[in-house]
């Protein structure tokens, strides 16, 4: 006797296996359906939508977004897609399910071939979708025949419910978020980051390229106490001021680059190869010197990080490659709205570039990094002017040499000395806390659901806040967007993906239904 299970689980196809079952429908002069989305909790809303659907015609197909195109922020889905099919394919009203291999619905448009291609009334009005999808949807439809058409059936939001009862988050950061979302809709969020757009940035700070070779390991040496392992893979990114680069250009529409390569092994065409289209890349060339390389070595089942090796030349610069970078920077900086410095304290930041990046420069944000090749020698006080500075709470205590002391007044303290209005301070899991001289302090928690790989996550947070910084936006806002730009970025393996428009405005989506 065939169970409720298997019925249900029969109607589950594979997508490329779906066209020959919809063929023989056809043939019998029926009308196919389809109805796409990522159905994360169940509820009468879609119940409703398909019940409607599947009366627009005689087979209806529920395409699914798989796990791994879920852009509703790092902690989505809340169930995986193998349960969201079971989930559709137990009602009555569906006869076929199929989970999509690809992040949009075109493709599976194209393989189902629907007369009737049925959305919610909620994508009416297609400006109100950051993907752009259901125009290039409504295209896919068109192109095969078939008709775009909408239910106005009673809506629900599946991202509310899971936020209200699911659980998501520790109660008191669900609560921030229901106080937070009283001061500021989504649309309000949004509409700040926009207004990043027209602005021109221009980013310095040393390139890098992170390069992660992947292991197993074997074993203890029999003769050395030293760990043995098996290089499986590598991985390069580009890194450091060159993933600033990236994640700006995916937000503003005018962005400018100046950094060094090396003239030894200086990995040019691999850096181009990585380079949003639109920046406008100053390079500038360190002679005798290879352009910096950070390999790690990872063991790769777990993902831990067990060593970590610099090719770099880390020394002051020549007199001729200083006047050539200043020279560059005399003709770079004015010309931008908003100056992003990452330091990095590897040599490139001269006290020449300091002071022209200082002086010429409209609005500075700034950020003077603590890592394994500077500790103890950097500090954000050779920048004797900043408006924006940007730091891990780390880097701040041991500017402070208070490593348990009051962070308040440490962040009042370094204010005062590089005459800043506006400081942020990020904490990893504690998020992070935020200064404004007019507004005083506004804390923020994480809202990392996963953490796969930390680093990059303060230079995402850096690229998407100093333009906001630069727009004036209100202080608890600034630190909203960056704390969910870090939670983008730690999702993500090294710089894989740059933080991009529609995952964040989706994510802010979420997170403030």
């Amino acid at each position: 006797m065939t169970t409720k299970l298997e019925i249900i689980k029969e109607k589950i196809f594979e997508i490329d296996r779906i066209d020959g079952e919809l063929d023989a429908a056809r043939s019998q002069g029926k009308k196919v359906v389809q109805c796409h989305g990522v159905f994360d909790l169940l509820h009468i809303g879609h119940i409703r939508h398909l019940n409607r659907a599947k009366k627009m015609g005689d087979v209806l197909v529920v395409s699914i977004t798989p796990d791994r195109f879920v852009n509703k922020g790092p902690h989505r889905p809340a169930f995986p897609d193998q349960l969201r099919a079971e989930a559709i394919a137990a009602l009555d009203c569906v006869d076929y399910v199929v989970i999509n291999n690809w992040p949009k619905a075109i493709e599976a448009i194209k393989l189902i071939k629907p007369d009737m291609y049925v959305k919610g009334r909620d994508y009416r009005d297609a400006a109100k979708d950051h993907t752009g999808g259901i125009l290039e949807e409504e295209s896919a439809v068109q192109s095969i025949g078939g008709k775009l058409v909408f239910t106005d059936e009673i809506e629900f939001s599946s991202t509310s419910l899971i936020n209200q009862h699911l659980g998501v988050f520790p109660k008191e950061v669900t609560q921030y978020l229901t106080d937070f979302a009283k001061r500021y809709s989504s649309d309000d969020v949004i509409g700040f980051i926009k207004q990043e757009q027209p602005l021109k940035v221009l980013v310095i700070g040393e390139a890098i390229v992170d390069e992660y070779q992947y292991c197993e390991a074997i074993g203890k040496s029999s003769k050395e106490p030293m760990l043995a392992v098996k290089r499986l893979s590598t991985e390069k990114f580009a890194g450091g001021i060159l993933a600033v680069a990236n994640h700006v250009a995916n937000f503003c529409d005018e962005v400018g680059l100046v950094t060094m390569l090396g003239t030894r092994h200086s990995q040019e065409e691999f850096i181009r190869e990585k380079m949003n289209e639109k920046i406008h890349n100053v390079f500038l060339y360190r002679e005798d010197s290879p352009t910096i390389v950070k390999r790690r070595f990872v063991e790769s089942y777990f993902f831990t990080k067990m060593m970590e090796l610099y090719e770099i030349n880390d020394g002051l610069l020549t007199v001729e490659d200083n006047r050539a970078l200043c020279k560059a920077l005399e003709a770079e900086v004015p010309r931008y709205d908003v100056v992003i410095v990452v330091d990095f304290g590897h040599g490139l930041m001269s006290s020449d570039a300091v002071k022209v990046i200082c002086d010429k420069a409209k609005f500075l944000a700034v950020n003077a990094q603590s890592n394994a090749g500077n500790i103890g020698y950097q500090t954000i006080l050779k920048y004797p002017r900043a408006d924006y500075i940007c730091m891990a709470e780390n880097e701040i205590r041991m500017e402070a040499r208070d490593r348990r002391g009051d962070l308040r007044q440490m962040i009042i303290d370094l204010a005062k000395k590089v005459k800043c209005e506006r400081i942020t301070v990020t904490r990893g899991k504690n998020g992070c806390l935020c200064y404004c001289r007019e507004e005083g302090f506004s804390e923020v928690p994480a809202f990392a659901g996963q953490v796969l790989d930390r680093m990059g996550a303060g230079d995402s947070f850096l690229s998407l806040t100093s333009g906001l910084v630069a727009r004036k936006v209100p202080t608890e806002v600034v630190g909203f967007v960056g704390n969910v730009t870090g939670a983008q970025a730690v999702a993500t393996v090294g710089h894989r993906r740059s933080v991009e428009r529609a995952p964040l405005f989706k994510h802010i989506e979420s997170l403030l239904k």
